[in-house]
């Protein structure tokens, strides 16, 4: 369904992310919403090719931490480094304080009850010099393609998701959850009270998504 409702383009969003975050042999990932595993996977994948070209060892190290216990068994987090599945709330993560050197959650925080208090457990959780990554669907940059956006959505979105999944709800929620999510702007300063420095975000496919940064100073 991902592929399908973004031709794809999810792939190069989700890669430029972890190209932004530049994963480094020996760090902490924590990945919050982890679902299937790919940003995890990823992260250490590219730590591992890093290692491997500088001749040094990789222990690079990822947690999986999701809501819901069923998808996080499913999660394939690949073959490099080590890894911890965690079932656990976004907005209350059982980490110590300065435990990861990058945190990241990918088209999960929309679904997250408490967003401000999830940002701050985010801060908590990270190192100082430490990286946040946030990809999330968002607000076209121009009233005219939102307007033909959110015609597509609320036309093709559920009925493709009933097609191919038999669930339509699911899809209908996707949508109205992301009219739902704060605009560019209005996040990166949420980001910005959570304790974070250096916030930016990226437009992606004239802001069907965006990719938000912060760093722990």
């Amino acid at each position: 369904m991902n592929d399908l409702m973004s031709a794809g383009v999810h792939r190069v969003w989700k890669a430029n992310m972890l190209a932004r975050l530049n994963p480094q042999p020996g760090e902490t990932l924590i990945d919050v919403a982890s679902g299937t595993g790919d940003i995890a996977r990823a992260f250490l994948k590219r730590a591992h090719q890093t290692a491997a070209r500088r001749g040094i060892e990789d222990n690079t190290f990822a947690y999986l931490t999701d809501l819901n216990a069923d998808m996080l068994a499913e999660a394939d987090p690949g073959p490099y480094g080590e890894t911890e599945r965690v079932v656990c709330d976004a907005a209350h993560l059982p980490f110590p304080d300065r435990t990861a050197d990058a945190i990241t959650i990918s088209f999960g925080i929309r679904n997250v009850a408490d967003i401000p208090g999830a940002l701050r457990e985010f801060r908590r959780v990270l190192k100082p010099g430490g990286r946040f990554a946030c990809l999330e669907f968002s607000q076209m940059t121009h009233s005219l393609l939102q307007e033909a956006y959110d015609r597509y959505s609320y036309a093709v979105i559920p009925r493709m998701g009933e097609l191919v999944t038999g669930d339509r709800d699911s899809y209908q929620y996707l949508v109205e959850s992301i009219r739902r999510f704060p605009r560019q702007d209005d996040f990166a300063a949420m980001i910005e009270a959570a304790g974070f420095g250096r916030v930016a975000y990226t437009n992606y496919t004239a802001g069907v998504a965006a990719l938000h940064t912060g760093w722990a100073v």
